[in-house]
């Protein structure tokens, strides 16, 4: 049983989340085929289960860290829908300052810690994290997250092994929707069962239904727990859905589009909706006062974007060296 309960309040928490990132998310590919979003842009669209369940079973003081397909992550551990659209846009009010843009996402407040552009990158970052915090002798953790793909990666062993041998509080998450940009991971692994990699280092590991946040809650809530009481890590293969391309100049020839519908049908968010139909939990009017509420929130974050300033000329030389007036060579 989970030692965080699962209540009404837990369902309709899941069903507002979830539905605020698909919103922000489907906004930001049309924006994006608007060309008011450039560069790189991957959506987190079908995967919203697993970020609804790891805020359930974590606190606010517990940090994040992730890839690329970072949008939904930092919106869920409280960055304002304003300042995500900002940095997507590129504009000096995004929480990058409109340098990152939809790749590089960093919240210290409520600490998120990244939005990483190198496969993998993130996963010796996130035990070093959660070293801090043992280091200070909080029982905070840290999730970080990792795709499919990263797990080919060396750092992930280094990693794995100096976190079981200093029993680090960090929970390591494959968010494994089946494919590593397009290549399916049968492809490029022999292990498919990803979750396996963790038992050569004897960490406790487990595949979870990420479809489900009821799963994913779960899973993260022991894994959470262990981590509190000193234990060491635990690693998640969460295998969840991407309904879109890897990112928005992927063309998707790599898989059916009866394949995509067959995971639509099952569809986290219409789970969860259908959960508090049957338990009489919300009438349509509230369904339709969140929907309302989101909206507002997707037009208002569009509106700072379109209305904030461009960064400073300045800024390219500003956040890079912590000395400051570090002597740029400007000529």
């Amino acid at each position: 049983m989970s030692s965080v309960a699962i209540t009404k309040e837990t369902y309709l928490y899941w069903y507002e989340l979830m539905l605020l990132l698909r919103r922000f998310e489907e906004k930001a590919g049309q924006l994006y085929g608007q060309q008011k979003i450039r560069g790189f842009c991957h959506l987190y669209i079908g995967q919203e289960a697993v970020i609804a369940g790891t805020m359930s079973a974590t606190k606010k003081d517990d940090s994040l860290i992730t890839a690329y397909r970072d949008h939904a992550h930092p919106i869920a551990k409280g960055m304002s829908p304003n300042a995500a659209m900002a940095e997507m846009y590129g504009k000096a009010t995004g929480c990058s300052k409109g340098k990152g843009g939809s790749m590089h996402f960093f919240d210290k407040e409520n600490k998120f810690y990244g939005g990483h552009g190198i496969v993998g990158g993130q996963i010796p970052l996130g035990a070093g994290l959660a070293f801090a915090e043992k280091y200070l002798g909080t029982d905070n953790v840290n999730v970080c997250y990792m795709g499919d793909g990263a797990v080919r990666q060396g750092s992930l062993n280094e990693t794995f092994n100096m976190a079981m041998l200093w029993k680090l509080p960090v929970i390591f998450v494959v968010e494994n929707n089946g494919y590593a940009m397009g290549t399916s991971v049968a492809r490029t692994s022999n292990t498919t069962d990803i979750y396996k990699l963790g038992l050569g280092y004897e960490m406790p590991c487990a595949p979870v239904d990420g479809m489900d946040p009821v799963a994913v809650h779960n899973a993260m809530d022991e894994a959470v727990q262990r981590a509190r009481r000193g234990e060491g890590p635990t690693f998640l293969e969460i295998r969840t859905y991407r309904y879109k391309g890897h990112s928005m100049s992927d063309p998707q020839k790599y898989r059916t589009k009866e394949e995509v519908e067959e995971y639509k049908a099952k569809d986290p968010i219409e789970v969860v909706k259908a959960k508090i139909e049957k338990e009489k939990w919300a009438d349509q009017a509230w369904f339709d006062e969140i929907a309302t509420k989101i909206k507002n929130q997707i037009d208002e974050a569009v509106k700072f974007a379109e209305e904030s300033p461009w960064p400073d000329p300045s800024e390219l030389f500003t956040d890079v060296y912590a000395q400051e007036n570090y002597p740029f060579v400007k000529d």
